[in-house]
């Protein structure tokens, strides 16, 4: 392998406060190099000066051991460059190819040639074994499958260097696989590769080598194979973590959701199950076990076909979500941006909209209340911002996170269901959402995790439910749940 791209003393401030302090990078031809650290950590700034968004204040970039100016996103392309962000900047409702080539078509005498177009395209699908047709609707396909394609759009310029920022947060183990395949197709042919993951789990299986930041600053690079995974953690946070998983609670005997044969109909068959008080329960399965349909049919979002909920002991008709938060039930969605924040609004607005009546009665606006309900809950949670005026959006999805929770406990739930609650989140930040779900079910929350990692579900959990194809197949103790028991069980038929 050769050095493709080397990044020495990059240093960027904004408004004179250090983003990046003397920070390094290397990348070899045919290399995956994960890029690691918390939310803050400046992994996105040192990207976005390589892709040409963000120009850095000092230091030195080299292609090929040549030193290179990127001063724009044209030039980072025409460096053989290209960023694939977590939110893919695709065109769902243009073609295959359209996509492939927007913006560099080809074309003769003013008239774009399709024909030639689609042929490429075509060629570049069949080398990731993708045997679809260049002229269907992006939008027709699966979120794995449209990722694929901004790579074949990045290969149709010549881009060798491709940026992966957090490819796999919305896709299931299958998907994984399918992109990881890719992945490796590319690293044959020498392109190198940045990968962005807080999924530490991923990187033995894809990456070579890692380089870890801290507080905008370079910590070290090692080999993938020479390090732990405690001592990635221990360098990305400065400090030793330990076991993690915070469980320093006692769950109450006393049932405080009984659930009997519930069924939507279509992906929810038969469901039972009991929620007891101060509990973390767990649910964990396979993708397309059912398990946030459940979830959304005892919140409301989804109508129920059959089934019998009771809450405390008394019999609960559930028709609506506002039913649902009547009864002390609160739901953090597992697509926080689609369908839990206001993006445009500010912390303020996304921490205080499910509780208006607590500062607005008869049309009076106490600001007063307002301001502190948001202090109190930015305080329980930890949120690290400017202001409360900042838009939500500028926040790292660790804290945004932490806003959403904080949401439904203004309201004082009894039962707070958290569905994948750390996607996308840093070590740091899931730590601090553990020892917040301790802290609740000790106050006599039940708390009810969904969670694709299953070292979290068992680490969290009193008791764990196992779903799969719909229904319920078992449900396992602490002291008795392994990753071995809950894949049997979920994979059973």
């Amino acid at each position: 392998m050769s050095t493709l791209l080397e990044m020495k003393g990059i240093c960027k401030s904004f408004n004179g406060v250090p983003a990046l302090q003397d920070v390094q990078l290397t990348l070899e031809s045919g290399e995956v190099h994960a890029l690691l650290g918390e939310n803050g950590a400046g992994k996105s700034t040192l990207i976005k000066i390589l892709g040409g968004i963000y120009s850095k204040d000092s230091g030195e970039i080299y292609i090929d051991g040549k030193q290179v100016q990127i001063s724009n996103v044209k030039e980072a392309r025409e460096n053989g460059i290209s960023i694939i962000h977590q939110e893919l900047m695709m065109l769902p409702q243009m073609t295959i190819y359209e996509n492939v080539f927007l913006g560099q078509e080809y074309k003769s005498n003013g008239f774009v040639k399709r024909s030639e177009m689609i042929e490429k395209t075509r060629e570049m699908l069949k080398f990731f074994s993708l045997d679809l047709d260049p002229r269907e609707k992006l939008g027709h396909l699966p979120i794995a499958q449209q990722q694929i394609i901004e790579i074949v759009r990045a290969i149709s310029f010549g881009a060798r260097i491709i940026v992966m920022d957090e490819p796999t947060s919305s896709l299931s183990d299958k998907e994984v696989d399918f992109l990881f395949s890719a992945i490796r197709r590319l690293k044959k042919e020498n392109v190198g590769i940045i990968y962005i993951s807080h999924r530490m789990s991923e990187l033995d299986e894809i990456a070579d080598r890692v380089t870890v930041m801290r507080d905008g600053g370079y910590v070290s690079t090692e080999v993938i194979k020479e390090v732990t995974r405690e001592e990635l953690i221990t360098k990305m946070v400065g400090r030793t973590l330990g076991d993690y998983y915070v469980h320093t609670h006692t769950p109450s005997d006393e049932v405080v959701m009984k659930v009997t044969n519930y069924s939507d109909g279509d992906m929810v068959k038969e469901a039972s199950f009991e929620l007891h008080k101060g509990e973390v329960l767990g649910f964990a399965g396979l993708v397309g076990a059912g398990r946030s349909e459940l979830m959304s049919c005892i919140f409301g979002v989804t109508k129920k076909k059959s089934g019998e909920i009771t809450l405390e002991g008394q019999p609960l008709q559930i028709n609506s979500v506002r039913d649902a938060m009547a009864a002390g039930i609160a739901l953090v969605p597992e697509d926080r941006k689609q369908e839990a924040l206001y993006l445009d609004q500010s912390v303020r607005y996304n921490m205080t909209i499910e509780v208006l009546d607590k500062f607005l009665k008869s049309g009076r606006y106490n600001a007063k209340k307002e301001s502190a309900i948001v202090e109190e809950y930015v305080e329980k949670m930890s949120v690290k911002l400017a202001s409360p005026s900042q838009k939500i959006i500028r926040l790292s999805g660790g804290n945004q996170q932490k806003v959403i929770i904080g949401r439904w406990l203004a309201g004082s739930p009894k039962i707070l269901i958290l569905d994948e609650p750390t996607r996308g989140v840093d070590i740091g930040a899931k730590v601090e959402i553990y020892h917040i779900i301790d802290e609740l079910v000790k106050g006599g929350v039940s708390v009810i995790i969904i969670s694709s990692e299953l070292p979290e579900v068992i680490g969290m959990s009193d008791r764990i439910v196992v779903m799969g194809e719909g229904r319920i197949k078992g449900v396992l103790e602490r002291n008795e749940a392994d990753q071995e028991r809950i894949m049997s069980l979920a994979t059973s038929e």
